[in-house]
């Protein structure tokens, strides 16, 4: 089958974005108001359903081309019975059904001018497998994050971190087709790592929470070098969620927050600190120069190898036991 982002981006032996709650165990020294996490959960069911829809609209049971690559798998499923192995050994549809619901494919993206394909890609998923470890990592890094941050910052985060990742996959993957919510997950790893780094005076144990963190992310990005694995997603996600942190999760100062109880006539301190805003700048220009330059190049047809001959290997590292050319 061709390549989608399973768990982390593609399809075939895709078992990786293993993100646990684990990056989140560290503390704040002061304690704040928990926001209800509805948003996360919402994506959750909107992923599952989706999958669903897709699965029937799939119906291995009447695809001709089914006969030839071997039986359903789980035909006591009736039309929702999962493609053959050796087309999709995730357990789900086939390419053709996700190229149809609007998975990413570079050709349809430029030459038919199909862009929305960036975000409808984000939102499909290449079989159970798929679906069930890109949920978990969704429940354990997005909750604790609306919880603390409130709905509209972690949307923001998911949606354009996805966008993010899909950006970069087009530039340099075009030969394969892609689905997965990996990228948008990467941006939320992303962005706790930006959000510890300017809130860093706040945090207790904050050495340890840095290099949590931080096996969290290498060791993910590193699973993203096996075939079949969409790497460019991760790194386009996190890159975007990453920036995106120094943007939206910046946490006022202690002594801004108790303004209100200071005597009449004291100044207060101002809201952020300076290297908070010169972080918020340095962002914020980042994110638009790079989102431009990228949509330039991606609608121009332009490859991205060809600016960056050892790029490639960010994605998959050959070896004697596999060929990264292979679909």
């Amino acid at each position: 089958m061709e390549s989608s982002r399973v768990g982390v981006k593609r399809n075939s032996n895709d078992y990786s974005n293993t993100t646990t709650s684990s990056a989140s165990t560290y503390l704040i020294e002061d304690t704040e108001t928990q926001w209800t996490s509805w948003l996360v959960p919402m994506f959750v069911v909107a992923n599952i359903a989706l999958f669903i829809v897709v699965m029937y609209l799939n119906d291995c049971p009447n695809r001709k081309h089914t006969r030839l690559v071997g039986k359903c798998v789980a035909t006591f499923l009736g039309r929702f019975s999962f493609e053959p192995v050796k087309e999709n050994p995730l357990f789900g549809p086939s390419s053709s059904t996700l190229k149809k619901l609007g998975a990413l494919e570079w050709n349809k993206v430029v030459v038919n001018h199909q862009g929305w394909r960036l975000v409808t890609c984000v939102w499909l998923h290449a079989g159970v497998i798929h679906l069930l470890v890109n949920m978990l990592s969704l429940v354990f890094i997005g909750i604790r994050l609306e919880q603390q941050f409130g709905f509209v910052r972690i949307g923001i985060l998911y949606l354009l971190s996805g966008f993010g990742g899909s950006v970069l996959s087009s530039l340099f993957i075009q030969n394969n087709i892609s689905v997965g919510a990996s990228g948008a997950l990467f941006g939320l790893l992303g962005a706790m790592l930006s959000e510890l780094l300017t809130n860093w005076t706040i945090y207790t144990n904050k050495a340890m929470a840095l290099l949590t963190l931080m096996a969290v992310i290498v060791i993910n990005l590193a699973i993203g070098i096996l075939p079949h694995v969409d790497n460019f997603a991760h790194i386009g996600g996190f890159l975007t969620g990453f920036l995106l942190g120094f943007v939206l999760l910046p946490r006022p100062q202690f002594g801004w927050l108790e303004r209100r109880n200071l005597p009449a006539g004291t100044r207060s301190k101002s809201k952020y600190k300076p290297y908070q805003y010169v972080l918020w700048v340095v962002s914020v220009v980042l994110l638009v120069s790079g989102f431009s330059v990228a949509l330039v190049m991606l609608f121009r047809g332009e490859n991205g190898n060809d600016h960056c001959h050892w790029c490639h290997y960010l994605s998959c590292v050959p070896t004697s036991r596999w060929d990264c050319n292979e679909n």
